[in-house]
């Protein structure tokens, strides 16, 4: 046999949903008929959904890429010597060069699709626990300075900055704290928490560890939602990964600092994103929506002080520590600073992950990188923020990612979603849905947000009917004003959002 040839295939949720897993083992197949020697590495995502399934072929110092594959075309890979880098009507040249991929700001996802996920090797040859040694070696109140003088912003939906709430618990007295990962990543359109879990997961756990570091805490738990199978199974061996070679638990690395981290599922409750609910279903509880105050910084997790950060918060925070919070800083504008994990999908022709630093457009996101629609009319509506998040008309692409500038115009950025949608969409039927969801997934805990979206629903419903329009409309404007001032949480508070830039923008969508 000839020497072995390196083939990478993706291993994440999209891909494999796509057939991965079978093209792995189809090219094994040919490669052992061909009598050719392949060593396959099932890398984590580039972010590229619209090429998955991506296989890429180690050929000098580049990784040529084919996409995307489908089973069918690997027989006619294998016959124009793709191992070799050969042509083919697939082959999109080195990964490195693919516009999409180059032109980004990588910081968080920089490991994403480049590794084994599960190589602690590979992890530190590409800069992995950099963050953790140099916290360790330079103490609690460098790591905090760093993280405040970086800027860095909670990227769950909130924006709260997180150098401010990891001191607030480092300032708590308190014999027990906790470090909370919410990985419940719910919001329509969004999947940069599972990407980065499952294609870079010990860059999460570094970040969990150096957060636990910070702030004096020997515990992490880690919300998963129930939704993401693969992310468990993958996150659970990273956890176990970590633990072996000394690097989670106790001990670590021969310090005196000990941390480690339980991968608990979630309840398969939208409202379970939000922290307070997500406390309470961590500790065997309904998730239901907590007073507050006390801050989960003051009593947070069975009433200790608790950071609550997202995942691509704390995978950002590695590097932060590593490279200092100044280089950071240096990416984004204005108070919105460092870069954020944009996700694109709905009607898009090219879906998917593009890290990039506040301050570009809207209208760049969606034709630059996503390349418009992927029906080819004309973009009408675009909902940023998930499905409480307010619509963008075709006239607003122009608005800078950021997050003052969206508060400006009544809309925001959340955890990065955004859903394209053509000029064939309904917005009066958007704008219901987002009522009809609301009433769904509310915990019940406050009357605005139980009671206030099923009445939404049916007034929406008369609006469209026609039945005593303007008084319906006085009445929905109405409602929405007491969900936002009465509700305890985002889940009441926010759906109003899509409903009111529904009605302001697209008016003729409601007379019918």
């Amino acid at each position: 046999m000839t020497e072995s040839v390196t083939v990478f295939i993706q291993y994440e949720t999209a891909a494999v949903w796509l057939g991965a897993n079978e093209i792995a083992d189809r090219i094994a197949a040919a490669a052992e008929k061909n009598n050719v020697k392949v060593n396959i590495v099932r890398n984590g995502s580039w972010g590229m959904s619209w090429l998955e399934p991506l296989v890429e072929v180690a050929v000098g110092d580049d990784r040529i890429a084919y996409g995307p594959v489908d089973i069918n075309d690997v027989d006619s890979l294998f016959a124009t010597s793709f191992l070799q880098g050969g042509e083919h009507d697939l082959k999109l040249g080195p990964t490195a060069d693919i516009a999409y991929l180059k032109n980004q700001d990588r910081w968080t996802f920089r490991r994403c699709g480049l590794i084994d996920p599960l190589s602690i090797t590979e992890f530190q040859a590409h800069g992995g626990f950099a963050g953790l040694k140099k916290a360790l070696e330079s103490g609690t109140e460098h790591v905090l300075e760093q993280v405040k003088t970086s800027g860095l912003r909670g990227r769950g939906g909130a924006g709260f900055p997180t150098g401010i709430k990891w001191q607030t618990v480092a300032s708590t007295d308190a014999g027990q704290k906790y470090i909370t990962c919410n990985a419940d990543e719910g919001d329509s359109g969004t999947f940069s928490d599972r990407i980065l879990m499952e294609s870079d997961p010990l860059t999460v756990i570094e970040g969990m560890i150096i957060a636990g570091f910070a702030v004096g805490a020997s515990k992490g738990y880690v919300y998963l939602r129930s939704e993401y199978p693969l992310t468990q199974q993958i996150f659970g061996k990273a956890l176990k990964v970590a633990r072996e070679s000394g690097w989670l638990g106790d001990n670590i690395q021969g310090s005196d600092f000990s941390f480690d981290i339980d991968l608990h599922i979630g309840a398969g409750s939208y409202v379970c994103g939000e922290e307070t609910a997500m406390l309470e279903s961590l500790e065997g509880k309904a998730g239901v929506i907590r007073f507050k105050p006390p801050l989960p910084a003051i009593e947070g997790l069975f009433g200790k002080p608790t950071v609550v950060n997202n995942v691509v918060t704390l995978g950002s925070v590695p590097d932060i520590v590593a490279f200092g919070g100044k280089a950071y800083d240096e990416y984004g504008v204005g108070r919105s600073k460092g870069t954020l994990a944009f996700q694109l999908a709905g009607n898009i022709k090219r879906g998917g992950l593009v890290e990039k630093a506040f301050g570009l457009t809207l209208r760049e996101l969606i034709e630059d990188w996503g390349g418009g629609t992927a029906s080819g009319r004309d973009v009408r509506a675009v909902q940023i923020g998930g499905p409480l998040g307010a619509y963008f008309s075709a006239d607003q692409l122009d608005t800078p990612m950021d997050y003052e500038a969206f508060a400006a115009v009544g809309g925001m950025i959340g955890h990065g979603g955004i859903v394209v949608f053509d000029d064939t969409v309904d917005m009066a039927e958007q704008a219901r849905f987002a009522m009809a969801f609301c009433a769904i997934e509310s915990c019940g805990k406050c009357t605005p947000c139980r009671i206030g979206s099923v009445r939404g629903v049916e007034v929406i419903d008369r609006i469209v009917a026609n039945d005593d329009r303007e008084k319906n409309i006085n009445l929905l404007n109405d409602l929405c004003d007491t969900m936002i001032d009465g509700s305890l949480c985002a889940m009441g508070g926010m759906t109003p959002f899509p409903v009111q830039s529904a009605l302001k923008y697209f008016p003729e969508d409601f007379n019918k």
